[in-house]
């Protein structure tokens, strides 16, 4: 199947930003450049820039120009973190623990993650919320991706921040499956409730501005004080 004139222009502009030569807050080259440097007309580098803007890539100002999309720690932490108050106010969460380590890739984590990687990293964090443990977070990644990440702990509170400004890995989308499970010993204790109390473990997939798998993340949710919220546009 022929690929579309205007996916050659998305392509040239996603390669550079996961290159580090458009950076978040950058100005792209006019659509005119574009379409020259790319060999499509300028309405193919118009339509491809308004898909871009309209999976949040880029940014258009009337007037000033079309801009990579500036992702802040705040719009990363919340865009992805799901727990909510009751009524649906936004808790900010804290790190209680953390642990990285490097480690041999097990075979499901070669077949999801970008590369089939041999060696991962497996961040583990213990989150709290307004003082109650409330989260477990076991986070894998593919080690040649995130060489050296072991040393820079303590990490962020937005992994996806880290992952995108030192890494040039900009996590667009995830996929997720919830499933309810009762609480382990290890795991109860973990979070300050009982063996047996029900919890959500959500598994997700993260994908890349490439759209390569970079992470697998399986969270454990203590839910009777907090809500997991999604919200569908």
């Amino acid at each position: 199947m022929t690929q579309p004139l205007y996916q050659k222009v998305i392509d040239t502009i996603v390669a550079r930003i996961a290159a580090g030569e458009l950076l978040p807050g950058g100005m792209l080259p006019s659509e005119m450049q574009l379409a020259a440097e790319v060999g499509v007309s300028q309405g193919t580098a118009r339509k491809a820039l308004m898909m871009l803007e309209q999976h949040g890539i880029l940014r258009r100002e009337q007037g000033r120009g079309t801009f990579v999309t500036a992702r802040t720690p705040e719009s990363s932490l919340f865009n992805f973190f799901r727990l909510r108050e009751q009524n649906g106010e936004i808790v900010r969460p804290e790190l209680i623990e953390e642990k990285v380590t490097q480690r041999p890739a097990t075979s499901e984590e070669q077949a999801l993650l970008f590369d089939k990687p041999a060696q991962v990293y497996e961040i583990s964090r213990i989150r709290s919320l307004q003082g109650i443990n409330s989260t477990i977070e076991t986070s894998v990644v593919p080690a040649p991706l995130f060489a050296g990440i072991d040393n820079r702990a303590p990490l962020p509170s937005a992994l996806y921040i880290l992952y995108q400004q030192s890494y040039g890995c900009i996590v667009l989308k995830a996929d997720e499956s919830i499933t309810a499970t009762p609480a382990d010993a290890v795991q109860a204790k973990a979070l300050n409730t009982s063996e047996g109390a029900p919890l959500l473990q959500v598994e997700r997939l993260a994908f890349d501005i490439l759209g390569r798998p970079i992470e697998r993340r399986r969270s454990l949710y203590r839910t009777d004080r907090f809500s997991y919220r999604v919200t569908l546009d």
